[in-house]
């Protein structure tokens, strides 16, 4: 049987408020990071801290390190997820100037702090904490398959970074303001700074990505919900190995596909058409059953940041009759997410 997963259970207790670090990021889709937390922990965020070339920004204040803690934030948080989570040499030198501005550094790239020797070195002279938050918890086990009690809910996605996290964070928040017993459980490194615990999936070695999912979404009482947020897709060239592995274990009785209308190419993968969603929820159904045969698709969640709210509202009721599912923007909710809803809960 597996052990419950307590995502109190040795979890660090993050230095707060935050000042978001997005470095010189100009791809929107890669601060994912930054964006979760003001939309989810905004009372945690002082502000936010870019370097040249940049051209994102969450839209909180700018701020140096030194301003920030004079402010009150506690830690610079990376808020950046780039492409093999690596934290390039033109960040360092900010990096340093936080840890001497008197902020600990918080991070969920793949890239260990304490690997950076100026940073190491800095936090140690200093007496800062390098806290690296993509740390996979040890004694993992393998998956089983077994078939565990409780009701659980999986995000899948058309590509990465369009709508996973919010969309379960989104769906928790629903389904606990209908008064039903319901955890988030988070499995990348925002939604773990949000939650306060979870498991980092894609830092997991490939064997045991679907014990890790299992022991994320342990036994349950019969009515209990476990949503679960989902990682990568089942068609990115690079990310659909975490996917699979995180569908297998989470064993989801329900799953919403999460979609960017409007995204054409696969983000990072140059050359690669993004797939349909009917693609998308077949290979899920197929590939999904091989642990849960009853497993079901409860709709499709939209990011429709990119269309006003006519057009937006316009195409999710086109796609949902010809899918014969609910569509919804999860961030703009109203009728539409209601249906979502209810089609999930049923």
């Amino acid at each position: 049987m597996n052990a419950p997963f307590d995502p109190g259970a040795g979890t660090l207790v993050l230095p707060q408020p935050y000042l978001l670090f997005l470095g010189d990021t100009t791809e929107r889709g890669f601060a994912k990071t930054a964006f979760g937390l003001r939309d989810w922990a905004r009372d945690k965020c002082v502000g936010e801290l870019s370097l040249p070339g940049a051209t994102v920004t969450t839209g909180l204040p700018q701020m140096s390190s030194g301003e920030a803690f004079a402010a009150g934030a506690r830690a610079l948080v990376i808020g950046v997820a780039n492409s093999g989570g690596i934290i390039p040499a033109n960040w360092r030198a900010s990096l340093v100037e936080a840890l001497e501005s008197g902020l600990d550094i918080v991070s969920g790239m793949h890239v260990r702090l304490t690997d950076i020797p100026e940073l190491a070195e800095t936090a140690h002279l200093l007496g800062r904490r390098l806290i690296d938050v993509r740390v996979p918890p040890e004694g993992l086990p393998v998956g089983t398959g077994r078939k565990r009690s409780g009701k659980r809910l999986l995000t899948v996605g058309t590509d990465c970074a369009l709508g996973k996290k919010y969309t379960a964070l989104a769906l928790s928040r629903a389904f606990a303001e209908r008064g039903l017993d319901v955890d988030f459980r988070a499995t990348g490194q925002t939604g773990i700074m949000i939650a306060g615990g979870g498991i980092p999936m894609d830092a997991i070695i490939s064997d045991f990505e679907a014990g890790a999912a299992e022991i994320l979404s342990p036994d349950a009482d019969p009515d209990h919900w476990d949503v679960v947020e989902g990682q990568g897709s089942l068609a990115h060239p690079a990310y659909a190995g975490v996917a699979l592995g995180l569908l297998h274990g989470s064993q989801p009785d329900v799953f919403v596909l999460c979609h960017e209308p409007g995204r054409e190419t696969v983000l990072g993968a140059p050359g690669y058409t993004l797939p349909s969603v009917e693609e998308i929820i077949e290979l899920t159904l197929l590939l999904g059953r091989r642990t849960n045969p009853a497993i079901r698709c409860g709709g499709l969640a939209y990011n429709t940041s990119a269309l006003d709210e006519v057009e937006a509202a316009r195409l999710m009721a086109q796609d949902s009759e010809r899918l014969g599912l609910p569509v919804a923007d999860p961030i703009r909710r109203g009728p539409a997410f209601d249906l979502l809803i209810e089609e999930c809960l049923r």
